[in-house]
């Protein structure tokens, strides 16, 4: 029997990551983390493709595209990011890509880019992916869709933790404002804009415990 495809989508701290490698862990399922991708990409642009004023320049980063080689390695059950064979894991949970990963991310030549790996990694089934437009648009034919959301002060909380944890200095009310800028240029792009799938199921975890979102989950996938 084909193991299933789940798609999770939802904002960002929302757990998304976290709650699908454990929910793959105990399914045997293979879990891609699609923002990941695109922090690689961002991270790439950042140190290769920058304009005279600093910022990104798109253009010279669309040319460079084909330089870039994103895989993930298994090191002890963990998959890691890898930039043309580099650990970049903890590069790419920077204030400085996560300031720019949602105007990359926007891109459509770097959706593009990045779409059919996606879906390549789909097609024998057993994996769980989590972003913004997984059931949507990267597996809109998913055997289980699901929307994680919760309060943009819940959300903030969890991020400015997460950036202690992993040694980065934060800023909570700037942890803030990038999240309300995030959830904005991500539900307003024009291409593959964050949305609810027409047949998810929408989790609101901003009281639930990371326990009790993968219980709520496993509940509905083990109920079918």
């Amino acid at each position: 029997m084909k193991k299933p495809v789940i798609a999770i989508d939802g904002y960002s701290s929302t757990g998304k990551s976290s709650i699908s490698k454990v929910i793959a862990d105990q399914l045997g399922l293979i879990h891609l983390d699609t923002g990941a991708l695109y922090r690689g990409v961002t991270w790439f642009a950042l140190q290769n493709c920058k304009g005279e004023n600093g910022s990104i320049d798109l253009n010279q980063l669309f040319s460079s595209l084909d330089q870039i080689q994103l895989e993930f390695k298994n090191d002890d059950g963990e998959l890691i990011l890898y930039l043309n064979q580099q650990d970049i894991s903890k590069e790419i949970r920077t204030n400085e890509v996560s300031d720019n990963v949602s105007l990359v991310a926007k891109q459509k030549e770097v959706r593009d880019f990045l779409l059919q790996s996606q879906r390549s990694l789909a097609e024998k089934g057993g994996i769980i992916m989590d972003g913004r437009d997984i059931g949507t648009v990267v597996l809109p034919d998913a055997d289980f869709k699901f929307f994680l959301t919760a309060s943009i002060d819940e959300r903030t909380k969890r991020r400015y933790h997460e950036l202690l944890s992993l040694g980065i200095e934060a800023n909570e009310q700037q942890v803030k404002e990038n999240l309300i800028e995030r959830d904005k240029i991500d539900s307003e792009r024009e291409i593959a804009p964050l949305k609810k799938a027409e047949d998810a199921i929408v989790i609101d975890n901003t009281y639930l415990s990371k326990q009790e979102t993968i219980e709520a989950i496993l509940a509905y996938i083990q109920k079918i």
